[in-house]
């Protein structure tokens, strides 16, 4: 069984991850090597992951992973390498069990590993789809699921999942990217649902760095403001025990950092059918977006959707029990 939960920081607000073991995938380089060295720097053992690729997800090395696991050491911190697949429900397993051996227990995940594929959907390879989502998206699940078991027994986990802009908002060349940055956001939203009674927050970040799998995209004046440092304070908080909100979306870049939801209008209803033409008709009315509000969950939404007829707490996507 993992060790009971370490004893909260007695300086309340000062974030601090003594005696916390975070697992960052994608950690090596970029983003993920950010995280690291502001989780370790702030007391964290950590478990770099990196399968050491190219961005297009090519090749492999343990090397990347294996040099800043040292570079932590040499300064003082604890931290190990793993370069497991965790786009693979085996690989992940691997490294959780890892973190397991080498330190104990896991309370964080931070789910960073990711590669580009970029070209039209009309003339992508279904592998350059396949092999996108596998990674984001399969490789968010699976080290997320390997460590649940642990984070329920300890009462307590943090997840930090990475959207991204184009699966918020879109972007021409990447619906396999945006596709699955998008769906780690209905991840983490049913995550933080599955995770509440268990004291496992979720949230997402929507990171905007230039990194490897950015290189190019914005003109240097522009780039040289959009440093991983930027948004390495925002993932550190979420992961950390002073972050006490979950199901949130956090845009961070450039020295911002803002929320995002999920909302709709109030659009129109009628007791009877409509017809094709009323919505082109009354479009207009459906497309407003005054009075639009998030929801908290599915019930809430479904509740307010149904005008709270005959809709009981929990009566949908109650699901199978834990």
């Amino acid at each position: 069984m993992p060790s009971a939960a370490p004893p909260r920081s007695a300086a309340h607000g000062s974030v601090r991850f003594d005696e916390r073991v975070v697992v960052i995938t994608g950690a090596a380089r970029g983003l993920g090597r950010a995280y690291a060295l502001a989780v370790a720097g702030r007391g964290a053992a950590v478990v770099i992951n990196d399968v050491g690729g190219s961005v297009a997800g090519e090749g492999g090395s343990a090397s990347p992973a294996e040099a800043l696991a040292a570079a932590i050491r040499a300064g003082g911190g604890r931290a190990i390498a793993s370069a497991h697949d965790v786009g693979t429900a085996d690989g992940a397993a691997r490294v959780i069990a890892s973190a397991r051996e080498a330190f104990g227990r896991v309370d964080a995940v931070i789910a960073n590993a990711g590669i580009l594929r970029d070209r039209t959907l009309l003339k992508m390879p279904p592998a350059d789809f396949e092999e996108v989502v596998r990674v984001h998206l399969l490789g968010t699940a699976w080290v997320v699921q390997a460590a649940l078991p642990l984070m329920k027994a300890q009462a307590y986990g943090r997840v930090v999942v990475t959207t991204s802009h184009s699966g918020l908002f879109g972007n021409f060349g990447q619906t396999n990217y945006a596709a699955a940055k998008l769906g780690l956001v209905g991840f983490m939203l049913a995550l933080k649902e599955e995770g509440a009674p268990h004291g496992i927050l979720a949230n997402a970040v929507a990171p905007l760095a230039v990194t490897r799998l950015g290189a190019g995209v914005f003109p240097d004046e522009i780039a040289g403001r959009l440093t991983p440092e930027h948004v390495a304070p925002v993932v550190t908080w979420l992961a950390s025990e002073q972050c006490e909100v979950t199901g949130q979306i956090l845009l961070a870049g450039a020295g911002r950092v803002a929320r995002a939801e999920l909302t709709h209008g109030e659009g129109i209803a009628s007791e009877a059918v409509l017809t094709p033409e009323e919505i082109g008709r009354r479009w207009p009315e459906i497309a407003a977006m005054s009075g639009a509000r998030p929801f908290g969950n599915i019930t809430e939404a479904l509740r307010w959707w149904l005008g709270g007829r005959g809709f009981g707490r929990g009566a949908v996507g109650a699901g199978p029990t834990a």
